[in-house]
């Protein structure tokens, strides 16, 4: 049986950002499953309608605020063909076909997974298909994760950007399906939820950063 409590330690959004998490970096939101204890969930986030997987087991939704324009958040996030520049566990990534970031835009990404007891080290590859996108409001997209000895079927990702005082809102909700991941659940969470609070506080620092230098 493959040990997923090593290398769910990547999880298909957030591309394995095994830095620390700093505390105030990102806000999490309660994660499925819940126990009876749990506060009432948020509302799912949506782009042009349309969320996560419903009907997954493994869930998350976080949130930051980042002191920065939208333009140049929205134009780090989207550019996907600069996250190797910011996200230093991705170690690869290709757009599939040409032009903006759109409907149906394509792209691959690689990032390693390392050695457990019982499965070499391998390299995770992903890749997403735009389903929906709202520039400068909202983006959704999806796709399957392979590796040696690990695959997630699907992961469905959502983004949200809201400008208030002072900079914007980032949100976002990811789901996973797969039979692998589906059979220990509470173990698979506990690397979905700190990657995509791991993913919005390299945005967030990012970003930031390049506000100020503007």
């Amino acid at each position: 049986m493959v040990n997923t409590r090593t290398l769910l330690a990547i999880p298909l959004a957030a591309a394995a950002l095994f830095a620390a998490v700093p505390a105030e970096a990102a806000t999490p939101s309660p994660t499925s499953p819940t126990s009876p204890t749990s506060p009432a969930s948020p509302a799912p986030l949506t782009c042009k309608g349309q969320g996560i997987n419903p009907a997954a087991q493994l869930h998350h939704q976080t949130e930051t605020f980042v002191k920065a324009p939208l333009s140049t958040i929205w134009k780090l996030h989207t550019n996907v063909e600069s996250w190797p520049s910011w996200q230093t566990p991705v170690t690869s990534m290709k757009r599939l076909d040409p032009g903006p970031l759109r409907e149906g835009s394509r792209f691959r990404w690689t990032t390693p997974a390392p050695p457990t007891p019982t499965t070499p080290a391998t390299t995770l590859v992903i890749t997403s298909t735009v389903r929906q996108v709202d520039p400068g409001r909202c983006i959704r997209w999806s796709g399957p994760a392979i590796g040696e000895g690990l695959s997630i079927d699907e992961g469905v990702h959502v983004w949200t950007f809201t400008p208030v005082r002072g900079g914007v809102v980032v949100r976002t909700e990811e789901s996973w399906t797969g039979e692998q991941i589906e059979a220990d659940p509470a173990t698979a969470i506990q690397y979905l939820a700190p990657g995509l609070d791991a993913w919005l506080a390299a945005l967030k620092s990012t970003a930031e950063a390049r506000s100020n230098h503007c």
